[in-house]
């Protein structure tokens, strides 16, 4: 198994990996200048992960929430045949195990896609802000909505789109996400999945995947290079995905 170092301060500055949180709430979120004070000023531990590595598992007791500085994480579960199912991706300034502060055994495995720099913020130090700002603990709760309105979309793309226009709508989505936290370069964003790993998230063999892959290719919609994806007609791209970007809620009036 790979190793998890722990980084120190000197490494990662503890300032940077909390504004990647607070640069993204401010999208979502109307926040005053004493929460952000207070989101500041929480106790960070700083830690490295390898790519392909689990965070917290299935059935673990979390006693910590991670916010992720760098690199990309994705949810998943894992059925008795080992055939694995990605339910979500995460990215840089989000907190994808927040749901753990109340439910105390995980339902399902976190882990990293690429090397990640993860900080920890105890369950107790969440839980004593929580009750004495309670409107960092709205800001944090509608998160978890915005989460959870992810989902449902997911459900949605997984259960009722053919094959390439799930992975158009994948793809869009996040992109859009990387946008807000200045992530995309022009018609390129990052996207370092494997083709296994965009079947797992499309609910298709790896085999299927490069079909549908190869066919964005063919038709001129999207190329694929290196864990990049870069858009080569937008017009065909937002139609083959029927995206629509309400269910991001990336304003506070959303």
């Amino acid at each position: 198994m790979s190793s998890i170092s722990t980084t120190g301060a000197n490494d990662v500055p503890s300032d940077a990996i909390r504004a990647a949180l607070i640069k993204r709430l401010r999208i979502s979120s109307a926040i005053a200048d004493e929460d952000i004070s207070e989101i500041e000023a929480l106790p960070i531990s700083v830690r490295q992960y390898p790519a392909e590595t689990a965070v917290v598992r299935d059935g673990e007791r979390a006693t910590d929430c991670c916010l992720i500085a760098d690199g990309f994480c994705a949810r998943s579960k894992t059925i008795a045949n080992g055939k694995r199912q990605i339910l979500s991706l995460h990215i840089p300034g989000e907190i994808p195990d927040l749901m753990s502060l109340f439910l105390h055994v995980m339902d399902h495995d976190l882990s990293t896609l690429t090397p990640a720099t993860l900080g920890f913020i105890s369950h107790e130090t969440l839980q004593k802000l929580h009750r004495r700002r309670p409107v960092v603990a709205e800001l944090f709760w509608r998160d978890t909505l915005i989460d959870a309105a992810m989902f449902r979309e997911w459900i949605v793309n997984v259960g009722q789109r053919p094959a390439p226009a799930r992975l158009a709508h994948v793809m869009i989505e996040l992109r859009e996400r990387l946008r807000i936290i200045g992530r995309v370069d022009g018609a390129s964003f990052e996207m370092p999945l494997t083709q296994e790993q965009i079947g797992e998230a499309l609910g298709i063999t790896a085999v299927h995947a490069n079909r549908v892959i190869k066919q964005l290719r063919q038709e001129g919609i999207v190329e694929f290079h290196r864990g990049h994806a870069t858009v080569l007609d937008e017009r065909k791209l937002l139609e083959l995905a029927d995206f629509d970007d309400r269910y991001l809620h990336q304003s506070p009036t959303l």
